[in-house]
């Protein structure tokens, strides 16, 4: 990883709803203390995701750039900013994504590592057709073993999130991946 802001094991990300000119979001580390920051712009046809280390945005820390303006199946490149190389890339399992949300992990070469998966078919087909109040789990998964978690809190206000990487024994799965995509669902599931 290479990075001491993604050596923690587990993390919180906090989205403020509530905002007119764009959510700001807020990545915090296992003591509390913030480490990331990002302020979306509303009304984006495409996805360009800038992730700071704070409110200054002096030192951005990766992006995450969709590679189209509409796509069904979509694909965001996760980009390390001070190298300027892929880390790697998320793709939206389109028809699978209507029931239940399903994402591919793919290495910086396209090759599929992993798999980020919504809790349960019965609890997603719940939040979308009779409430969104239900919070959401979702697993990440590494060739078949799962190596995190992260869970959507219900507050009507805040969007509160905590990403667990404590199944990550291993220690081989870049956090910057895993956070990336709690960051791009959030911001997916709150404006839609």
């Amino acid at each position: 990883m290479g990075n001491s802001l993604f050596t923690g094991k587990t993390f919180t990300i906090r989205r403020d709803i509530l905002s007119v000119l764009g959510a700001a979001i807020r990545v915090f580390d296992d003591k509390g203390v913030q480490i990331l920051f990002s302020k979306q712009k509303i009304l984006k046809l495409k996805e360009d995701i800038r992730v700071y280390t704070d409110e200054t945005k002096t030192q951005e820390v990766f992006r995450i750039a969709a590679r189209n303006i509409i796509d069904f199946s979509a694909a965001y490149d996760v980009i390390d900013s001070q190298t300027n190389l892929k880390i790697g890339a998320l793709r939206r399992k389109g028809l699978k994504s209507l029931i239940r949300d399903e994402w591919l992990i793919l290495n910086n070469d396209e090759v599929e590592i992993g798999l980020i998966q919504e809790d349960s078919t019965a609890l997603a087909l719940l939040r979308r057709f009779l409430s969104n109040l239900i919070p959401q789990t979702f697993h990440i998964y590494k060739a078949d073993k799962r190596i995190a978690l992260f869970k959507r809190a219900f507050n009507p206000f805040v969007t509160k999130i905590t990403v667990d990487f404590t199944a990550d024994t291993q220690g081989d799965f870049d956090h910057r991946i895993g956070l990336a995509a709690v960051l791009l669902i959030a911001v997916i599931e709150d404006a839609g």
